[in-house]
């Protein structure tokens, strides 16, 4: 790339064009040193590691070839030049080429094609030079061998989040907001365009799924159709983010994230009492857009933070969500423990970092720079959590279920004894009678399954050889990843106050280059179906490159600035023309778009998506208008197949919701149970809960079609959607039509489908008019 670049430009010119834009101060960088000038320091800290890490491949001595004869790996060399003349001139910023590029001057713009330079890394050359342009190792090259952990905070995800300018295009009458210039830029690049609009209805149905995970209803269409306003969508996009269904949906995201579960997997699957909180605790958060560093914070350390706070404990039930296996018999309780630090450090690693830190339990990371003594020192930041479930039930409510459930517990244990022994007869009537005593042990209390600090109990943390417990090595105190901070920093004392809340204000600094990246990529991969880095939950030097690196970094930076809140970025991407184009242009006008970025990288075309299964489940009550809007509160039971429920170890924990009408409640509402998913939610690709989902598949396969056809809840919604249809079509066919694609898609039939449809219903169930529309790809894809 820098050779084609010198037949054309000045080389000291090509050095400074492949800048990185900044540097974090001490990272890095050799120590300061006795006597170190303001100047000396600045050079040492932000120039020379900018120096090193982006031009000394092409100028320096170790270079293959030099650009341009020109070096910038010693003060002598920077001021012979190269081809042009000397690069600095001491004490003279204005009569430097160098620094005449990156301002832009005479006719320079450097980098090429590229923004400006921020004006702060500008002035750090400009002063750098006024005072001399001091250099470390004055007389000699400074092209020493770089440690690998230095090479590896070069890498993109591990350098500060800096702010580019706004790309300028020429297409500027496109642009609604500066996503679009970013955008448009790549797409002008390739002499592309974008895709048209997409027709209103569509958007609507579009913006609606995302933002609420429900379909618009016909009231909502017919309104916005008749909006013609230059206002009208930001009205729906406002409304929408004021819905408390927004909450709802997009807590689902975060959950997946951290393998959200009520129960705790392996043989058990012993349920967490009351984690619904957790769940609740995300959708009020997500509804009323509270910080996103606030709701790191809180997550990690809300019960060192605020241990009276009810909110607080709530939000630190993530520590408890993980899988853990309850060992039977004569468990080894360190070996249990080192699991359940494990499951607390990885998920750390994963959701908030975007980094496999996982990897390194057992040995040096393999990929990335975390080494295995960089794991223990993040577990150690847990080494002192143990489980608290906090009792918040009167006094008289404990009493009571105490009394009942010992009761209860010793009836059936006095059937139980009586099976030994017993005929077939008997053993089937005491089965029955010792089935029916477990579901009428009542709920546990009001419970806050939290965590807390016991100073006495804290687990001494060591590295362990190969990752097992008893293979002890080093003692190592709370630190985060090494390429994250300078060499220098020490490690926390093991015993530090609050370790939780140190680790947490680190993840939640408006400096830290990971966790705004990450979270801003996770929304825009909701919103257009693939992140801008495809590995969400992989920022480390294997993961995805960006499709749009200053895109990432914009949205990163401006969403600091609008102190860490979220909607503020979904309001920009859902109103950007880039989100509002079609999914289905003109084949012949993006014929070389469709060859050459066949994954729609570049965004040239919006992406069609499938909806994921609650979505599935909950599009069917809306259509059927069984949906019940009720929010919070216990999980429910609905009812499954009983072979499904005899799988289970404890069958008696699958207690199905008295009152029918529970079981039509959001998705999010119905229990997260690792061992028991609902049919239609596993054909539909839900997560297993086992491991943190960064991103939903989309598979395609048989007994998707078999649910949606055979399928319990499909066929019972199907019902309740043919008896809506006839209640509000008064008895007339093309009325039944009609309604029930407005319904169900969004949008009124083609003269074919309609006919077709009027055809059926002559003869045909209404029944299966109404699964039909269920199966139809209008209904189960967004477009």
């Amino acid at each position: 790339m820098i050779e084609p670049l010198v037949r054309h430009t000045r080389p000291f010119v090509v050095a400074i064009g492949i800048l990185a834009l900044s540097t974090v101060p001490g990272e890095g960088a050799p120590a300061a040193t006795p006597g170190e000038s303001d100047a000396g320091r600045l050079f040492r800290e932000r120039i020379q590691p900018l120096l090193r890490a982006q031009c000394h491949a092409c100028h320096s001595a170790a270079s293959k070839k030099l650009g341009g004869g020109l070096r910038l790996d010693s003060r002598e060399a920077m001021l012979q030049g190269g081809d042009s003349g000397p690069a600095v001139v001491p004490g003279k910023p204005d009569e430097s080429l160098i620094l005449q590029a990156i301002r832009h001057q005479d006719g320079l713009a450097m980098p090429p094609k590229k923004p400006k330079l921020p004006e702060s890394t500008v002035d750090d050359f400009a002063r750098w030079i006024q005072a001399g342009a001091p250099f470390e190792g004055s007389g000699s090259s400074t092209t020493t061998t770089l440690s690998p952990l230095q090479k590896a905070r070069e890498h993109w995800a591990f350098r500060p989040v800096v702010k580019p300018d706004v790309p300028e295009v020429a297409g500027r009458e496109w642009i609604n907001n500066p996503i679009d210039a970013f955008v448009l830029a790549k797409l002008e690049s390739k002499g592309w365009r974008p895709a048209p609009p997409a027709a209103r209805a569509e958007w609507l149905r579009r913006v609606t799924f995302d933002v609420t995970g429900l379909p618009p209803t016909p009231e909502e269409l017919d309104v916005f159709e008749r909006d013609r306003s230059p206002m009208a969508e930001e009205r729906v996009v406002d409304r929408l983010l004021a819905s408390p269904h927004f909450g709802e949906r997009w807590a689902q995201h975060w959950l997946d994230v951290v393998r959200y579960a009520e129960s705790e997997g392996f043989e058990y699957d012993r349920h967490i009492p009351d984690a619904w909180r957790f769940r609740d605790y995300v959708i009020d958060a997500r509804n009323a857009d509270r910080p996103f560093d606030r709701f790191v914070v809180e997550q990690l350390a809300g019960d060192e933070l605020s241990p009276a706070d009810r909110q607080s404990q709530a939000a630190a039930i993530f520590h408890r969500i993980g899988p853990i296996r309850r060992n039977a018999g004569n468990p080894d309780i360190a070996l249990s423990r080192n699991e359940v630090l494990t499951e607390r450090t990885d998920i750390v690693g994963t959701a908030f970092l975007g980094l496999t830190v996982g990897c390194a339990r057992c040995h040096n990371h393999k990929l990335e720079p975390i080494s295995q003594k960089d794991y223990y020192r993040l577990e150690a930041y847990f080494a002192a959590t143990q489980e608290n479930d906090i009792n918040i039930a009167t006094e008289a409510q404990r009493k009571t279920w105490l009394a009942k459930k010992s009761r209860t517990e010793q009836e059936i244990k006095a059937l139980t004894a009586k099976l030994k022994g017993a005929t077939e007869a008997e053993r089937a009537r005491l089965t029955l009678e010792i089935a029916a005593l477990e579901e009428s042990i009542p709920p546990h209390p009001a419970t806050i399954p939290s965590i807390r600090n016991d100073p006495k109990q804290r687990t001494p943390m060591h590295v362990l050889k190969r990752g097992v417990w008893e293979n002890k090595g080093e003692a190592v105190g709370p630190r985060p990843p090494s390429v994250l901070v300078p060499d220098n920093l020490p490690e926390l004392p093991p015993d530090v106050a609050d370790p939780r809340t140190r680790l947490a204000r680190w993840l939640a600094s408006p400096s830290h280059p990971l966790t705004s990246r990450v979270i801003v990529n996770r929304l825009w991969q909701h919103h257009f179906g693939v992140g801008i880095v495809r590995t969400a939950n992989d920022f480390g030097t294997h993961g995805d490159r960006p499709s749009h690196p200053e895109l990432l970094d914009w949205l990163a930076a401006r969403l600091v600035e609008e102190g860490w809140r979220l909607k503020p970025i979904h309001r920009m991407i859902l109103l950007s023309a880039s989100y509002r184009q079609s999914s289905h242009p003109d084949a012949q006008a993006t014929a070389a778009p469709a060859v050459e970025d066949p994954e729609d990288r570049l965004l040239w075309k919006f992406r069609r998506r499938r909806l994921e299964a609650e979505e599935v489940r909950d599009a069917m009550l809306s259509a059927s208008g069984r949906l019940n809007p009720r929010s919070g509160g216990p999980s429910v039971m609905v009812p499954v197949d009983r072979a499904i429920v005899a799988a289970l170890y404890k069958p008696s924990q699958w207690q199905v919701a008295r009152d029918p009408g529970e079981h039509d409640r959001r998705s999010i509402y119905l229990i997260a149970k690792r061992n028991l998913r609902l049919p239609i939610f596993e054909a539909f690709d839900a997560p297993a809960l086992a491991s943190s989902c960064p991103r939903r598949e989309s598979s395609t396969h048989a007994p998707q079609a078999l649910e949606l056809l055979n399928g319990r809840t499909a066929n019972d919604l199907a019902s309740a959607f043919a008896d809506r249809l006839r209640r509000e079509s008064n008895g007339v066919p093309s009325q039944t039509v009609r309604r029930g694609y407005l319904l169900a898609l969004g949008r009124l039939p083609t003269p074919r489908e309609e006919a077709l449809a009027l055809r059926f219903l002559r003869d045909g169930p209404l029944e299966e008019f109404a699964l039909a529309l269920f199966n139809l790809n209008g209904f189960l894809y967004v477009p």
